[in-house]
């Protein structure tokens, strides 16, 4: 059997009060629990450390050099420990936060200044990508995601959700006509994000799916690239609507075969073990939720509706 870090520790404050109860009192336990944890070291030693009897204590000579080769290491460890706990609950210092880039610049780039503005002893890092970040390799604190999350290893918490529809620019359906049935697809200009591909949408009336398969004329890793080109009078795209809010508002973009939508975009806070989520990351979960709570078209609202 081997000797516990929290055995090894008791016997450093018994050695160094020179009295089990003394020891008992310090660390608030009872003083049978402590005489019956030192028995255990010594067990799992091999060796007697304490003589003690109604009035005499002392180390023996094999507690001695237990006590000066662990001592300085318990206070060192116990130090680190109580300066970990007080940076896990303290709301400064810096955070760590991976965000996917187009979400984090666009629709949600006040959330970001205001979080700052309420608390400003915390140093923000916003590492912002499309991909998905391996978050213990880059000691991220907290991410935001979007998509299912495949990965076991983390905790998560849903913030919202997003449609996704059919869009394209009047300019290009003036010169191409407007598709009436899914089939007609086929035979427009389309413009593809790679995550959607192929595009699995779902009629509105039945809840039928059905997969398309296309040969677009582009296809991008971006969102706010397929936005642009969609815009731009390129071609046919599916995309969500924290995308086109505003090129629906202002008349770029217009939403075809609406009884057709694609994949819903959940919204997620994510992070490696909730036991270790400081008070930092902690405080901007909060905040996430209650903004993005607040935002209709990130609760699945309709994008030509919400502000």
């Amino acid at each position: 059997m081997k000797p516990s870090f929290d055995d090894l520790a008791l016997f450093v404050q018994v050695a160094r009060r020179r009295s089990l109860a003394a020891a008992a009192e310090y660390m608030q336990l009872p003083a049978a629990t402590v005489t019956r944890r030192l028995k255990r070291l010594e067990s799992a030693l091999g060796y007697q450390l304490v003589r003690r009897s109604a009035r005499h204590f002392s180390l023996t000579s094999e507690g001695e050099i237990c006590y000066q080769r662990y001592a300085g290491l318990m206070d060192e460890l116990e130090l680190t420990r109580a300066r970990l706990s007080r940076d896990n609950e303290e709301m400064s210092g810096l955070l760590r936060v991976s965000a996917p880039t187009n979400l984090a610049t666009g629709l949600l780039r006040p959330m970001w200044t205001e979080f700052m503005r309420q608390h400003p002893g915390i140093r923000l890092e916003l590492m912002l990508s499309n991909r998905t970040e391996d978050m213990l390799d880059k000691r991220i604190d907290i991410a935001l995601r979007i998509g299912p999350q495949a990965d076991s290893g983390l905790f998560q918490k849903k913030l919202g959700w997003v449609k996704t529809r059919l869009v394209a620019s009047p300019e290009y359906l003036l010169r191409e006509g407007m598709p009436e049935r899914l089939e007609q697809l086929q035979q427009h200009q389309t413009l593809v994000f790679k995550q959607f591909s192929p595009w699995r949408l779902q009629e509105r009336d039945n809840g039928r799916f059905t997969d398309v398969h296309l040969t677009p004329a582009a296809w991008a890793d971006d969102l706010a690239l397929v936005c642009q080109f969609a815009c731009d009078g390129l071609g046919i795209a599916l995309l969500p609507d924290n995308e086109t809010r505003q090129p629906l508002a202002s008349g770029k973009l217009q939403i075809i075969l609406p009884q057709w939508s694609g994949p819903r975009r959940d919204i997620f806070a994510v992070w490696p073990d909730g036991k270790l989520l400081n008070a930092r990351a902690r405080c901007l979960r909060t905040f996430m939720q209650g903004y993005i709570g607040e935002l209709d078209v990130l609760q699945g609202g309709d994008a030509r509706t919400s502000g």
